[in-house]
């Protein structure tokens, strides 16, 4: 089963061994040539099987057995990251929400709040605030010039997301807090969380222009620390505090 698509501006061939990746990548087929060739074997699905039960094991999960075709789609989306890092694209962690033409991405760790949260900014803003991605977003990372945030088909267990891209406002990073306040934050405060939430590579090659492109992303990008409640009222808050 093959068939082509354009992600982050690459077109993309994805072989596969089953038809779900297929499916769950349908918005984003194109009849364009292909940039690159991705084909999966059983040996990759052996790897994400594996991967999988290391990060169960190490943050203390109960091992459940993953579907073949699940591990699939993980291993078409490491594959194109590790592709898409020659062409300064990183895949991060993280919830974007874009208003008024404007990216606003927001990390954390698991279960601080990202996707509820922009659910806020979604209510708050209406019309205006659109979901580009609400789990792993693709940012481009030029040396100069304004970075870009993609949406992708891995947007998360609830899907959502839009086959776009709009500049990068700001990055923020969410605590929960009993009353809602926004600070400006630099760049080695975050760096740490920032690394954390990206595609790390086994390559040293490859993890070292991921640490290239997260050193971008920290210099090139207004950063804030968000403590906040959950009320509505965090979503003006946040904004206010970085548009």
């Amino acid at each position: 089963m093959e068939r082509n698509y354009r992600i982050a501006d690459t077109v993309f061939s994805v072989r596969s061994l089953y038809e779900r990746v297929h499916d769950y990548c349908k918005d984003y087929v194109t009849d364009e040539p292909a940039e690159i060739d991705i084909a999966i074997t059983e040996e990759d699905i052996a790897y994400e099987r594996s991967r999988s039960a290391r990060t169960a094991e190490a943050s203390g999960y109960a091992m459940s057995e993953k579907r073949s075709e699940y591990l699939e789609e993980l291993a078409v989306y490491r594959k194109m990251a590790a592709a898409l890092l020659d062409r300064d694209i990183l895949l991060f962690h993280g919830s974007a929400v874009a208003v008024d033409g404007e990216t606003y991405l927001f990390t954390a760790k698991s279960g601080t709040g990202k996707s509820t949260h922009t659910r806020l900014w979604r209510e708050y803003f209406g019309e205006r605030a659109v979901m580009v991605n609400d789990d792993k977003p693709l940012i481009y990372l030029p040396e100069n010039g304004t970075p870009v945030i993609y949406g992708t088909p891995y947007n998360g267990k609830h899907r959502l997301g839009s086959n776009m891209s709009a500049p990068l406002k700001a990055v923020c990073i969410l605590t929960r807090s009993e009353n809602n306040h926004i600070e400006k934050i630099s760049s080695s405060e975050a760096y740490a969380l920032l690394l954390q939430q990206t595609n790390r590579p086994v390559e040293p090659s490859a993890m070292q222009k991921t640490m290239t492109l997260v050193d971008r992303l920290a210099d090139s990008t207004a950063l804030y620390r968000l403590g906040c409640n959950m009320d509505i009222s965090a979503a003006e808050v946040a904004y206010n505090g970085m548009k």
